[in-house]
């Protein structure tokens, strides 16, 4: 191990990670609930996946650009991965060490999610390399924030104006994407909950915060 992290550790931060289809609005929920946790008093750190650190951000920006040559989908998972295990390392285990409550926009769920589900990777495959990159750390709670694929991608869209290359996959990509995250979510539902996406930003935000607010408590 290049370290030692133990759910059982004394003083041991929280770690949360907020995932979902494109257009979920996670992004902004992440920003509501670091606002919600550090008025209550939390230490708070907020990332994101792929990035969170200098050299991760740069494998973020080759990661989302249109490329004119064909990436294939085992380069893709590996520059994930890589990004990962610079991110856990450089910030997501410092922090947690020091009592934080570590917010992720996305997390490894989302590699299974696109790279697994989307693009067909074996699942047995990434949870191999995915636990090499992390050293095993998971989140304490995934919240995935869940959506239609089609409006999600509309909504997308209008934030940003355009579409990066992950968003440009296709319709049928992304389904098969919020599948996954489903699936996933029935297969370990004490580790994964899905929250629907509500009409509005602070009715999905009062579900969030119901769930992380058990995960902080303990309850």
């Amino acid at each position: 191990m290049l370290y030692e992290i133990s759910c059982r550790e004394k003083n041991r931060g929280k770690f949360i990670a907020i995932e979902g289809p494109e257009g979920c609005g996670k992004s902004t929920q992440v920003r509501e609930l670091a606002r919600y946790l550090s008025d209550r008093g939390f230490p708070v750190v907020v990332t994101r996946e792929p990035g969170g650190t200098p050299f991760s951000e740069k494998i973020r920006n080759i990661l989302l650009a249109d490329s004119a040559e064909y990436v294939s989908p085992l380069a893709e998972l590996f520059l994930y991965l890589a990004s990962r295990a610079q991110h856990v390392m450089n910030l997501i285990v410092p922090s947690l060490k020091t009592g934080k409550v570590v917010i992720t926009d996305r997390f490894s769920v989302a590699t299974f999610a696109y790279q697994g589900y989307g693009r067909g990777i074996p699942l047995k495959l990434i949870k191999k390399l995915n636990g090499l990159s992390s050293e095993g750390l998971e989140p304490d709670l995934t919240i995935v924030v869940d959506a239609d694929s089609a409006g999600g991608l509309k909504r997308a869209a209008r934030v940003k104006g355009k579409y990066d290359r992950l968003e440009k996959a296709g319709l049928n990509f992304h389904r098969r994407v919020r599948r996954g995250y489903l699936e996933l979510a029935k297969k370990s539902p004490g580790r994964i909950k899905v929250v629907k996406r509500q009409s509005t930003v602070t009715k999905t935000q009062e579900l969030i915060r119901r769930l992380v607010d058990r995960c902080l408590s303990g309850t």
